[in-house]
């Protein structure tokens, strides 16, 4: 029977070869970019209900008429959530985990908000992981949306003071709104998207919540292969992008 060590082994390889990296690539990137897990051990724990959240980059094309249904992959889209619930579901498959998706393609921190009841409280999980922002950022710069990064930083403050009313043992993990130079990424969004990163980890800092270095592990990464291997547009992972996220986002939780 395969180990918990054998199981991460077996997933870390086959991330490399899918990715396309060399060993050396794949150590730097581990070495550079991944999120040590707590000190306490695994945040997802027996039985646990985990939920994604975020805008296109969680939803990843997820069927909408199926969202009612945990572990069950056309409701969890085809990105970075799917392949880290795959890889839970693989390890560790006497668990009872219940895991599901409710990102929605467009949305920005205040737009979560309006339909949290629905698509967070009422499911209740365990683990709740966000990631938001990046259209906070795009949308302004292109005039669709006038938000500040102080309207950010206090709307994401807000809702996970909402969850917390409403499920005060939930785990959150906080991720790194990300973007690459490529496709539509120029220099007006610098340092402007960076900015919006410090907001988002010290959101995560007052939450108590595990953080997990998108950015970080995207900078390195880019020195193994071009952006355009990593993203479609500078915004929207590749297969390999999302492959990448999905086991940082495991070792960040221990999963």
């Amino acid at each position: 029977m395969p180990t918990a060590d054998s199981s991460r082994s077996n997933r870390r390889d086959f991330v490399l070869a899918s990715a396309g990296l060399t060993a050396a690539g794949w150590a730097a990137l581990s070495s550079q970019a991944f999120g040590a897990p707590a000190d306490e051990g695994p945040l997802i724990q027996l039985g646990d209900t985990i939920l994604f959240q975020g805008d296109s980059i969680t939803d990843a094309g997820r069927n909408r008429e199926e969202g009612d249904q945990p572990n069950h992959q056309p409701a969890m889209g085809g990105g970075y959530a799917w392949m880290a619930a795959s890889q839970l579901l693989v390890c560790r498959p006497n668990d009872n985990l219940k895991i599901f998706n409710r990102g929605v393609s467009g949305n920005k921190v205040y737009q979560l908000d309006e339909h949290w009841q629905e698509d967070c409280l009422d499911l209740k999980p365990n683990v709740l992981s966000l990631l938001i922002g990046v259209n906070d950022v795009w949308h302004m710069l292109d005039g669709r949306y006038d938000g500040t990064l102080e309207k950010y930083e206090t709307d994401y403050n807000n809702l996970l003071a909402r969850t917390k009313k409403s499920l005060p043992d939930v785990k959150l993990v906080i991720c790194d709104p990300f973007v690459l130079r490529c496709g539509v990424i120029d220099d007006k969004w610098f340092p402007v998207i960076d900015d919006y990163r410090a907001a988002a980890k010290r959101v995560a800092d007052g939450a108590g919540a595990v953080f997990v270095p998108f950015q970080a592990m995207f900078d390195t990464a880019v020195q193994f292969a071009p952006p355009e291997h990593w993203t479609k547009d500078g915004v929207h992972p590749s297969a390999f992008g999302h492959a990448l996220m999905a086991h940082a986002w495991l070792g960040a939780v221990g999963g």
